[in-house]
């Protein structure tokens, strides 16, 4: 018997099978068709293809023929038949067992990954099986639902990542039912198509990128940037399609010392509570004038108001807080108070 790596060991037995069940007549029994699953299962686990082996089982039978002249035709080829299909099931099986570890095997990169999880030396290790350097940003998309690496929007988006750039060290997964592309830092044209493709198969989801950060735990924290920058959108009542962390780094820098960004708030907008109607349409005015560089037709036109309507809004916030929106001397301050208000869910949320 050769050794295991040669294809002729996955032959083992086969003309000896092919030549008494074509005299006798009898099938394969169990025992037989157990060693050929066996047989292709060692196959599939060297690597061979399946394809030149069933060219070898049917060369092999060819071979064989003329020592079963003495038995029926139709009862070698049903044997060839049960052979075959025992040999490829096996193979199969190997197969899918493999696909399941390599799964569980990057699923477990993956949350060591994005979690900053196993010693980073290890984890380089381990990043180039995958084809990854670990210089890369990370981009999260999230959509209406959630989803699983086997869905057909992650395949979409997959299938139109690598017809347009091959594989280039790109990860695409899913994690916590949001769609993850991890690229090489330099190559924003990855990540600005992956957001692209991931907006469109999403039904108009949403899509944030993290900045480019060097080694394993540089992934961790643009990944946490990705996914900060969604919360922020959110909280910020955000319509942009992309968001990139590097164009919001002001938001966690407010928010840094949340004590006194509370006090700015309270301090600056607490007197709003006093309207008729609560501080929030007050604060929505101001939120929809800042926005649109303090031109007030075109903040009126946002909030469905009349100008002067709006004109009227921003007298009586002025009379409130004392600060006037419309004055430059003022405007930074009630600004700020008004970002740090929407960051901190006021005035839905005591401070």
């Amino acid at each position: 018997m050769t050794e295991r790596g040669n294809p002729v060991h996955h032959l083992h037995g086969y003309a000896e099978i092919l030549a008494d069940v074509s005299v006798t007549g009898r099938r394969l029994t169990r025992d037989e068709v157990e060693s050929r699953r066996a047989l292709g299962e060692q196959a599939a686990d060297a690597g061979h293809g399946l394809r030149s082996l069933i060219s070898e089982h049917l060369t092999a039978a060819r071979a064989a023929w003329p020592q079963t002249n003495g038995g029926s035709t139709d009862t070698a080829l049903g044997a060839v038949q049960q052979v075959i299909d025992a040999f490829a099931e096996g193979y199969e099986r190997a197969q899918r067992q493999a696909v399941r570890q390599e799964e569980a095997a990057r699923r477990e990169f993956i949350d060591d990954l994005l979690y900053g999880r196993s010693d980073l030396g290890r984890l380089a290790e381990r990043a180039v099986r995958f084809g990854l350097r670990l210089a890369h940003a990370v981009a999260v998309a999230e959509g209406p639902a959630a989803y699983d690496e086997g869905d057909a929007v992650p395949r979409q988006v997959e299938r139109a990542l690598i017809g347009r750039f091959g594989d280039r060290d790109i990860l695409l997964t899913t994690k916590d039912g949001r769609l993850l592309c991890i690229a090489p830092g330099h190559q924003d044209d990855v990540l600005a198509y992956f957001a692209k493709q991931a907006h469109g198969a999403t039904d108009g989801g949403r899509v944030a990128i993290g900045r480019p950060q060097p080694g394993p735990g540089g992934v961790v924290q643009s990944y946490e940037e990705a996914l900060n920058a969604l919360e922020l959108a959110d909280r910020l009542g955000l319509d942009d399609p992309v968001l990139r962390a590097a164009d919001l780094l002001v938001y966690p820098v407010l928010t840094r010392d949340r004590q006194a960004m509370a006090d700015l708030v309270l301090d600056a907008l607490g007197p709003l509570r006093t309207a008729r109607g609560g501080a929030q349409v007050l604060l929505d005015t101001l939120t929809a004038y800042f926005e649109c560089g303090c031109v007030a037709a075109e903040a009126a036109r946002r909030l469905t108001l009349s100008v002067r309507a709006l004109t009227y809004r921003l007298e009586r916030i002025h009379k409130l807080t004392g600060a006037n929106p419309a004055d430059p001397a003022h405007r930074y301050m009630l600004q700020t108070a008004t970002i740090g208000a929407r960051l901190l869910d006021w005035p839905a949320r005591e401070l």
